[in-house]
């Protein structure tokens, strides 16, 4: 009776405890590889700080290659 009257009264969908299982899950893993892009960029800004050729460009004088 008691879980009759909480399915009658609003209690928990299923299918949506299990959306908000998913959701939760698909933040948790973009959150990951959010983490994972920042450091691989870390990694080819730190390269590129080292690149001779990088030190000689001007980013600020620098054109567009097309426009």
């Amino acid at each position: 009776m008691a879980k009759a009257l909480l399915g009658y009264v609003g209690g928990s969908d299923p299918r949506l405890l299990a959306e908000m299982r998913r959701l939760q899950q698909r933040v948790q893993d973009l959150e990951s590889e959010l983490v994972r892009i920042q450091a691989e960029n870390d990694v080819l800004a730190a390269a590129a700080s080292h690149d001779p050729i990088m030190e000689r460009v001007d980013a600020h004088q620098a054109e567009p290659a097309l426009t």
